[in-house]
């Protein structure tokens, strides 16, 4: 997700660096993004050339080379203490006029500011992938954001191309809880063998006009990102989100979806 929402601002026209954990993910972002940028140049969506773009990106290990930018989104995994250690330490090295926003798909933006000294000055921005074909971007205004934040956010929603859906902070906003709910019925039929994996999915392509079906989207968004989201919403608003048990099966085999070749569909 990372790549992906430095790909959207760099072809953009804006000035971009990724901070990672360390030389070898550094490297990893690095290429991602430049063929990301290479394979948007190849279709004709971006006009500028590669040198021109990359000119403007750069990759590092040290927040404190976030200190030129207007705005850092948080992209590490879906761990509420990760996320909060990570943003409290991007908070001391940024502008005080910076903003900081988590790119959480279901975590409290709420309790995710309450460590940070400038809690106006941060909301989620919720990017779906992959973040340069989506044109949503979920904004999630938490307790403390203040109003010209929000503003903000909708400048650089719209600087991007895309939509803003503007949502109160609450367990997985409006985008996560309906695209969950529908992904885990989903699996509850594919486990009680109401039908295919395929023709589920083909239902909800075809009868409903989703681009793609539910099961498949589990697989892109990998089944052990879908799996903690659930658990949170089964812990906050109760047996509804409840994993099915197949999903547990496919992660506690290594089966994560397309980032490991086999999922809900084989990948290979």
């Amino acid at each position: 997700m990372g790549a992906g929402i430095a790909h959207a601002f760099l072809t953009k026209g804006a000035k971009v660096v990724v901070v990672e954990r360390d030389a070898e993910a550094a490297r990893g972002a690095r290429d991602r993004v430049e063929s990301s940028v290479a394979a948007s140049i190849e279709r004709g969506a971006v006009s500028a050339s590669a040198e021109a773009l990359l000119a403007d990106f750069a990759t590092s290990v040290d927040y404190a080379d976030f200190a030129f930018c207007d705005l850092v989104v948080e992209a590490v995994p879906e761990d509420p203490t990760l996320k909060a250690t990570a943003l409290a330490a991007v908070e001391e090295q940024i502008s005080p006029h910076a903003y900081l926003a988590t790119n959480t798909s279901s975590l409290s933006v709420t309790d995710l500011a309450a460590a940070l000294a400038r809690p106006g000055q941060f909301l989620g921005l919720h990017f779906f992938n992959p973040v340069p074909a989506s044109t949503l971007i979920e904004v999630v205004i938490a307790q403390r954001t203040a109003e010209e934040t929000v503003d903000a956010a909708r400048r650089w929603v719209e600087a991007l191309g895309k939509t803003a859906v503007v949502v109160k902070d609450a367990p997985g906003f409006a985008s996560s809880r309906l695209g969950v709910a529908i992904a885990l019925e989903a699996m509850r039929m594919l486990e009680e063998g109401v039908a295919s994996a395929e023709d589920i999915d083909n239902a909800m392509v075809l009868g409903y006009k989703h681009p793609v079906g539910p099961l498949k989207t589990t697989d892109i968004v990998g089944l052990d990102v879908r799996l903690g989201i659930a658990e949170y919403l089964h812990k906050t608003l109760g047996e509804r989100f409840a994993p099915p048990q197949i999903l547990r099966d496919k992660v506690a085999a290594g089966d994560l979806g397309r980032k490991t070749g086999r999922g809900f569909y084989d990948w290979a």
